[in-house]
């Protein structure tokens, strides 16, 4: 079957939802508007080119996790306040379509990362992240004690009021509010990155992304919450072991020029400088 379609998932929110109608108007039944919250979630079409997401990064995250291991590439729409994962905006939101329809775009491909947790010999959660996962305490409690193993050997213990593991392409969300640094999406690497740390020498840290992880939470107090993409929280067990592996399953992203991360980052990040 020849791929001809455009998926298209939107916002709850009125301003995305008129523009989700301009389109439609625009490329007629090429459009498929798919409801990422029925339940359960529709099966993704096999004659979509992609899934044009209209919406900011938590949108663009709850599609990644919607499409699971699918190899259908998703583009996002900036309409967030900062939208890294949006490399459009909603004022080129028909032009950029027909880009796409014209075969004229490249496909990249953003590792992720895939979570177990293991409690009492049994696996609870078994899940794909793009973003990070992140160990946080309750508010009020006191510090965390996360212990970290790296392909079985002690790396330290880290006491912090969290801990993020972050992709690449999560090194710009909250790892980046954290200290973390930015990580260019091809590098192939995972990025520790522990928050608020009670030890001052406890810094950011990457990591070749071969690289098997187990977090041990010992020593943490009773209300520990492990977070995936900011979509789905789990409350932690001080006796629950955390394996963190990069995952066999990358997600594909529409692009159309090959340096267009940088771009990005400049405009999101308000960077400034002199033309070359």
């Amino acid at each position: 079957m020849s791929k001809q379609r455009i998926g298209l998932v939107i916002k709850d929110e009125e301003h995305a939802q008129g523009k989700a109608r301009e389109l439609i108007r625009h490329i007629g039944d090429r459009c498929l508007v798919i409801d990422t919250q029925a339940q359960p979630p529709p099966p993704i079409p096999e004659d979509l080119i992609c899934i044009v997401v209209l919406g900011g990064d938590g949108t663009f995250l709850s599609v990644a996790r919607y499409i699971g291991d699918s190899d259908t590439p998703l583009m996002g729409i900036k309409f967030g306040e900062v939208g890294f994962l949006a490399e459009s905006t909603e004022d080129h939101l028909c032009q950029v379509v027909d880009t796409v329809l014209k075969g004229d775009y490249y496909i990249q491909e953003r590792s992720r990362l895939n979570i177990r947790v293991v409690r009492e010999g049994q696996c609870i959660v078994d899940e794909d992240v793009l973003n990070d996962v992140v160990i946080n305490k309750a508010a009020l409690s006191r510090l965390a004690s996360c212990a970290v193993y790296l392909d079985d050997s002690y790396l330290t213990t880290y006491r912090a009021d969290g801990l993020i593991v972050a992709t690449p392409t999560g090194s710009t969300a909250y790892s980046l509010a954290a200290g973390g640094p930015v990580v260019y999406p091809g590098v192939p690497s995972i990025i520790l990155t522990p928050i608020c740390p009670f030890t001052l020498t406890n810094r950011p840290l990457l990591i070749p992304d071969h690289t098997q992880i187990e977090i041990n939470l010992k020593g943490s107090p009773e209300d520990m919450i492990l977070t995936l993409d900011g979509q789905e929280g789990f409350d932690m067990d001080t006796c629950d072991r955390i394996y963190i592996q990069k995952s066999n399953h990358s997600l594909k992203m529409l692009s159309f020029e090959p340096h267009s991360y940088f771009k990005v980052l400049k405009t999101r990040l308000h960077w400034s400088g002199g033309r070359s």
